[in-house]
């Protein structure tokens, strides 16, 4: 094939690519799938928030492996799992982070120590 019939066909499946991308660009516009949002999403005010919700479910770990106030479950960030009072493991693992509860911790996405 010469290289001016190579070029004519090139031209022309770009040019067919092209019309079928802006068909499909308008046909889509005119649906309304690409229409553009009238107003910016509303965020609830202060004063619409629950009062007394806690708002904090964990606490980091300052180093010293004391028990803060109200956070008695130990998370491990590496493993994933997380301890709590009176189980086999919880003297000796190193918080990274302290929970309120174990829903919360689970909630976050750690597993219960088997043990």
């Amino acid at each position: 094939m010469s290289t001016t019939a190579t070029i004519l066909r090139r031209t022309v499946l770009l040019a067919l690519l092209g019309l079928t991308v802006v068909a499909t660009v308008w046909s889509l516009r005119r649906r309304g799938d690409l229409a553009v949002p009238v107003a910016a999403p509303e965020w609830p005010k202060f004063d619409e928030i629950e009062v007394g919700a806690p708002t904090t479910t964990w606490v980091p770990a300052l180093g010293d492996d004391v028990v803060p106030d109200g956070f008695p479950v130990k998370v491990k960030l590496s493993s994933g799992i997380f301890h709590v009072p009176g189980g086999r493991f919880y003297e000796r693992t190193k918080a990274d982070r302290w929970y309120a509860t174990t829903g919360a911790a689970e909630a976050d996405g750690y597993r219960r120590s088997k043990t």
